[in-house]
């Protein structure tokens, strides 16, 4: 009883410094500049110049919104869009190709904080947006590509608020600091319960087991034995979690930071359970396509994982 006792205190100890004073203090300064420049204009003139170009392979104005939603605000932050893009009339063919896109996509709520403890964020972001778009492509011209086309009467404007003065400007703050702090509230009972889960099962050796068993294996890819663990928690338990379980292995020296660039194309990103399930919440039509939405995202991850696995050796 005392080694669980301990194990729970260590790892809400972890977890809480990680939320509160990395998460928080970085989405707060990142979410201000992202709806400062939303309340601008400065993203409705993005979307506008880029939608022409990439109406090609599948975006609408609303799917390139939600592309710098996730790569500047949070893996959640799309679900507002994709569930307007289904109520006012978008086709599923273009909501696949947005779905697989964010869910190819490195998520800012985890990249944004991890670039503190020395994940590349320039090469992150680079790949990123590469998979994303490369996902949204072979989502709409190829595993979507029997879905429907058919389009109601499409509004793609982007309704949010104006910072004209400074008492706007405060409240566009005031806001993002808010929605900041629900984000990194909200990680704590996650992380929490991965760092217990990964302690409890050190501590009884499971974690060293399953890495001696896979090390042959691992070695044939080349990979480092010691990604078994964040790749397990990433998978199951989703991208926050995982970066709960890396922080605490590069304090511990367990792993390094070129291991955590090398493997960041396949362990940053939404399409995890926890993931997949925030997602699909956004609207029936929007679940119907996640099947080739997932097809098309895992051509962009292994995109992104190749990438990384290439620029960071």
């Amino acid at each position: 009883m005392d080694i669980l006792t301990d194990v729970i205190l260590r790892a809400g100890r972890s977890a809480v410094e990680l939320s509160l004073f990395v998460l928080l203090p970085v989405m707060v300064v990142m979410l201000s500049l992202m709806r400062l420049l939303e309340a601008r204009g400065v993203l409705d003139w993005i979307v506008h110049r880029f939608t022409p170009l990439l109406k090609p392979i599948g975006l609408t104005g609303l799917g390139v919104f939600a592309a710098l939603q996730i790569g500047f605000v949070s893996f959640a932050a799309p679900v507002a869009t994709l569930a307007m893009m289904e109520q006012r009339g978008v086709s599923d063919r273009h909501i696949a190709a947005t779905l697989a896109m964010v869910m190819a996509m490195a998520q800012a709520n985890v990249v944004i904080p991890m670039a503190a403890i020395g994940l590349d964020f320039g090469m992150t972001l680079g790949l990123s947006v590469l998979g994303g778009l490369l996902a949204a492509a072979a989502t709409y011209h190829w595993f979507g590509r029997g879905l429907s086309v058919e389009e109601g009467t499409l509004d793609e404007t982007l309704h949010h608020a104006v910072a004209n003065s400074t008492k706007g400007v405060l409240d566009v703050i005031n806001r993002a600091g808010a929605e900041a702090f629900k984000i990194a509230v909200g990680s704590i009972p996650m992380l929490v319960l991965a760092l217990v889960a990964v302690m409890a099962l050190r501590a009884v050796g499971a974690i060293d087991a399953l890495t001696h068993y896979l090390a042959s294996f691992m070695a044939m890819l080349r990979l480092d034995p010691a990604m078994i663990l964040p790749t397990l928690t990433k998978y199951i338990a989703g991208g926050t979690a995982m970066m709960g379980v890396m922080d605490e292995m590069l304090r511990s020296g367990a792993v390094t930071v070129a291991t955590l660039n090398r493997g960041a194309g396949f362990l940053i990103h939404p399409l995890d359970l926890a993931g997949v399930a925030v997602l699909v919440s956004a609207g029936h039509r929007v679940a119907s396509v996640w099947r080739p939405a997932v097809l098309g995202a895992v051509v962009g991850i292994a995109t992104r994982t190749v990438g990384h696995a290439l620029l960071a050796a």
